[in-house]
């Protein structure tokens, strides 16, 4: 089976059974003027992703394996919005450059063009940090099959953590990449992976997109 260096350890996982799940590239948080950038947050470094994502995702889609991409937000009605987080967060549902903020169906909600779903790719929207929480994706992965997942996307520190660590807990083994994943704050990102490969892999691994590419398109 394909083994891919890694933090803590070498990570060997089966083209069978894996899927990419690619975490929140919306244009609320990844766009400029968007609503990320207009908390005073640097969206440079959440761009840098883009590229490697680019490449990675052509080189799954080559080798035609599952991809899941997320979306957070909200119904309109934000009835799905949990009161202490519109609390925290008193922008969601707002106006915003690029339509309301958080909410499904607008333009800043969904996914940046460059990595637009496919056809037949699944679409997870959810009101929460975690892929997992009120949402399919443990009935997709159910019926896939698939038991290891690679994770990209973003925030590192918030929703792919979550996601990392709801995905721990029901027994999948989550390989992260480093150059895949992006937080607005340098700091974050560092400590962040450096929490997922820690104890011998507490929650995953951590490598790099070439390496993976390399061994799947061999």
């Amino acid at each position: 089976m394909p083994t891919v260096a890694a933090d803590p350890g070498p990570f060997t996982f089966d083209l069978d059974s894996t899927a990419l799940v690619i975490i929140d590239m919306q244009r609320d948080f990844l766009l400029p003027g968007g609503f990320g950038e207009s908390l005073g947050n640097d969206v440079a470094q959440l761009r840098r992703t883009i590229e490697p994502l680019v490449t990675l995702l052509a080189a799954w889609r080559a080798a035609g394996l599952p991809v899941i991409h997320t979306r957070e937000g909200h119904l309109p009605d934000l009835s799905d919005c949990p009161p202490a987080k519109l609390r925290r967060g008193s922008m969601i549902g707002q106006e915003g450059r690029f339509g309301k903020i958080l909410i499904r169906g607008e333009y800043g909600h969904d996914i940046i063009d460059e990595l637009r779903p496919a056809a037949g790719e699944d679409i997870i929207d959810k009101p929460g940090k975690g892929a997992f929480y009120a949402t399919e994706l443990s009935e997709i992965l159910e019926k896939s099959g698939a038991r290891q997942l690679i994770v990209t996307g973003v925030t590192t520190e918030v929703c792919v953590h979550t996601t990392v660590r709801e995905a721990n807990d029901r027994g999948y083994e989550c390989l992260v990449l480093a150059d895949c994943v992006g937080s607005y704050f340098p700091e974050f990102q560092s400590v962040g992976l450096q929490m997922i490969a820690a104890q011998g892999g507490i929650f995953g691994w951590v490598a790099e997109s070439p390496a993976l590419i390399k061994e799947i398109t061999r």
